[in-house]
């Protein structure tokens, strides 16, 4: 993994990246980071403010990251048919004030090591996430975790369980819809803007990360025709949708987004599948792959996996839940 530098005095930002790597890295403003790639990174490194590519395969083979300013440490590394991820869980990106009122937790350095399928293979039938597993992590090592362990009236029996990311709730999320657990582990329950740019109307997403199965994850913009680059590029939208009329138990009122079993899945109300993802060809698999989608609605990150899980990553990712 590469070592963080520290300068004198002030930190400085000094990014050194391979091609549009650190665009879809979300790199720190402050401090220096390094992003490291392992083919002969001394010819290939060129100054942040150098023109990025349009599009970036590094991110699918191996890769390093260590930032002085936010503690960030990745080491990513591609052996046979395995893609073995290491990594603190700090993010390379600015988080929020925590502990903060409604969410009373310190951030702190983990130790993640997965091995995750370097090409995912889809099962007969989709799984869906259960307490307390994970969906998946991203580039720079922080966990995909959108489940939260509230319910109403706080019981799990009661058949109502509470949206992290509601017009309702607040759990302290911060700007990229994190938060940390009492484990100290920083997580997103939903879209990491910092980590998916800024958004541009005319290219594909960047890739995100991979979920516990294998398969990347990308943003909500991809190929209108999913396996034609040149078909142009259009918004990948949910197939979720608030259920219309009033909850007949529990809580009561109108169905509006607080509890998860407010929404349904209806085929075709938008371009995803039930698994928040679809079959079709990005920047970085060329010759197709399924990909899941993190979007600006519900489900904002996938609850279910299309593969298999990798037993490194089973209820392996962040302990328990803050309320």
């Amino acid at each position: 993994m590469t070592s963080p530098q520290h300068g004198s005095g002030r930190p400085t930002r000094r990014v050194f990246l391979l091609g549009g790597l650190g665009a879809a890295l979300g790199v720190s403003a402050c401090g220096r980071t390094t992003v490291t790639g392992v083919n002969d990174p001394s010819t290939s490194a060129t100054p942040v403010d150098a023109p990025s590519t349009p599009v970036s395969t590094e991110l699918t083979g191996n890769y390093s990251i260590a930032d002085s300013a936010t503690g960030t440490q990745i080491d990513v590394t591609v052996t046979g048919d395995s893609r073995i991820i290491r990594a603190n869980g700090l993010p390379n990106h600015p988080r929020g004030r925590f502990p903060n009122a409604h969410n009373p937790h310190t951030v702190s350095a983990q130790a993640y090591e997965f091995q995750l399928p370097l090409n995912g293979t889809q099962a007969s039938r989709a799984t869906p996430l259960v307490l307390p597993q994970p969906f998946g992590i991203a580039i720079n090592g922080v966990p995909f975790d959108p489940l939260a362990a509230e319910w109403y009236q706080r019981d799990p029996a009661s058949g109502w369980t509470v949206e992290a990311i509601s017009p309702k709730t607040n759990l302290g999320l911060d700007d990229n819809n994190a938060h940390v657990q009492p484990t100290g582990a920083y997580h997103y329950h939903g879209l990491p803007t910092a980590v998916a740019g800024q958004r541009d109307a005319s290219r594909h997403s960047p890739l995100l990360g991979w979920a516990g199965d294998g398969f990347p994850v990308y943003a909500g913009l991809g190929y209108a025709d999913a396996t034609d680059p040149a078909s142009g590029i259009t918004e990948l939208t949910s197939s979720y949708r608030l259920r219309s009329g009033v909850r007949p138990d529990g809580p009561g009122g109108a169905y509006d987004g607080t509890y998860t079993e407010d929404f349904e899945f209806v085929a075709g109300h938008g371009v995803l599948d039930a698994a928040n993802g679809r079959h079709g060809v990005t920047p970085e698999y060329p010759d197709g792959t399924y990909y899941y989608v993190l979007t600006d609605t519900f489900p904002f990150i996938p609850r279910q996996l299309v593969g298999t899980l990798a037993e490194s990553f089973r209820h392996s990712g962040p302990g328990g839940r803050p309320r």
